[in-house]
């Protein structure tokens, strides 16, 4: 009995549900007091250290900050170079799309022929597709860029910037023609990239 009653006191053989009259484990030894009130002073005491990330404000909708890696991939993701490569493929794509269409409804302006083949009819696709493709991949990396360049130059997104790309990706294109289809090219390029920005953004 004396034996049992000085290993309860030790608290090496008490079993950990056994409470004494406090409700306290009756094994709860100095040692452990000690390491509450430390994790106690780290959490919420003394010694808690501040948080450095603040929620943001999104749209009154607080948000977490984002971590390092988030910040990397958006920042790709707003870069220039890659508003650029989308807008290349995205218009590789719609105009391979478009070739393919008018290739379709009119299969016979390039061919010279009066009974054209399958083959033939699949060749054309295939060219009009690349042509196509090829001229709306350009005028789409251009664009995006240039618009891209001007947005960070400026620092403000607005309508102004899809004019001044338009009026300068128009001018590029037109030029090859000579100074008056670039002016013209400029011109109408900028009216039209206006119109359709406007339509987007209302």
């Amino acid at each position: 009995m004396a034996a049992s009653s000085a290993s309860a006191k030790d608290g090496s053989q008490t079993e950990p549900g056994e409470l004494n009259e406090l409700g306290i484990p009756k094994n709860f030894s100095g040692k452990d007091v000690a390491n509450f009130n430390l994790i106690i002073d780290h959490v919420i005491g003394n010694k808690k250290q501040p948080k450095s990330n603040i929620l943001a404000s999104v749209g009154g909708i607080p948000q977490m900050p984002l971590s390092r890696e988030e910040l990397f991939i958006r920042g790709v993701f707003d870069s220039c170079a890659f508003k650029s490569s989308a807008s290349c493929v995205v218009g590789f794509a719609l105009g391979a799309a478009f070739g393919l269409f008018t290739a379709g409804v009119d299969p016979m302006s390039t061919m010279t022929t009066e009974t054209p083949t399958t083959r033939m009819v699949l060749r054309e696709m295939k060219a009009r597709s690349l042509s196509y493709g090829k001229n709306f991949a350009l005028v789409g990396a251009m664009f995006a860029g240039t618009e891209c360049v001007i947005e960070s130059y400026r620092g403000k997104t607005e309508l102004i910037n899809g004019t001044c790309a338009g009026g300068f990706v128009g001018g590029i294109l037109g030029l090859r023609a000579g100074l008056k289809a670039g002016v013209f090219g400029a011109v109408g390029f900028a009216l039209f990239s206006t119109a359709i920005d406007y339509y987007m953004r209302h």
